[in-house]
């Protein structure tokens, strides 16, 4: 990696050093490879530390970097296409819907996701927890609310806890008849919970999927999907949108 000269750049300066990084991890680094610290980083290119950040932030947004705990920052290893999103669109727990349960508890959500459920405030719903994995890693954390009016067969005899208590949430709720869907998304930032979940650092950059679930009688389910913002890209097409993850995780 060599110097650069910044100074006459009328664009942002960590813009044109984020250019220069992503030639360089091209030309220089190898997939996995760690980059130098920040102060040797800042040190070859000239720049403040503060500019750095900028452009590394930037380059894992767009999914080249990816910050890893207790490793540092390396370079985002090639690309892979995996749909998690089709036209054929139908209840959450559909075979081969690329998700696995996790947990399942009865808990009162938070007052954004009861105003689409159309709850009653500090009513609990079932919260059912799921991770979708690729390659054997975490890309993408999902909480499902589920009211109890919606699965009025379910019983905590039969599945009191854990993944047979979500599978059994899951099976419940595929037997309504799915009238159709609606989905969101926009960019947010991983809640400690979540990082975790998908091996990230709190802050870092995520994709939030909501889809609301309706059948005749209104909304019967809500998901809150967050998706790894280095391994996911939208397409959108004649059909609707759709979520094409693009990189595996390391």
């Amino acid at each position: 990696m060599g110097t650069t000269q910044l100074e006459s750049v009328p664009e942002p300066k960590y813009w044109h050093l984020k250019t220069v990084l992503s030639e360089a991890l091209d030309r220089d680094f190898a997939v996995g490879e760690i980059l130098p610290n920040e102060r040797e980083l800042a040190a070859r290119f000239g720049v403040a530390r503060a500019t750095l950040r900028q452009a590394l932030e930037q380059l894992e947004l767009e999914g080249r970097l990816q910050r890893r705990r207790g490793v540092g920052t390396t370079v985002a290893p090639p690309r892979v296409g995996v749909a998690v999103g089709s036209t054929g669109h139908g209840w959450p727990g559909e075979a081969a819907d690329g998700w696995e349960a996790v947990d399942a508890v009865e808990a009162v959500p938070a007052g954004a996701v009861l105003a689409l459920l159309g709850t009653e405030a500090g009513r609990p719903v079932h919260t059912v927890r799921r991770t979708r994995v690729t390659q054997g890693q975490a890309v993408a954390a999902e909480l499902l609310y589920v009211p109890a009016a919606s699965v009025p067969g379910l019983s905590a005899i039969d599945a009191p806890a854990g993944p047979a208590r979500a599978r059994a949430v899951l099976r419940e709720l595929q037997r309504l008849a799915l009238d159709g869907q609606d989905r969101s998304v926009e960019l947010g930032s991983a809640r400690a919970d979540d990082a975790k979940e998908l091996d990230r650092l709190p802050g870092a950059p995520v994709l939030v999927v909501t889809t609301r679930y309706f059948t005749a009688e209104g909304t019967a389910a809500v998901s809150v999907a967050t998706y790894r913002a280095d391994t996911c890209r939208l397409t959108f097409g004649d059909t609707g949108m759709e979520i094409t993850e693009t990189r595996a995780a390391s």
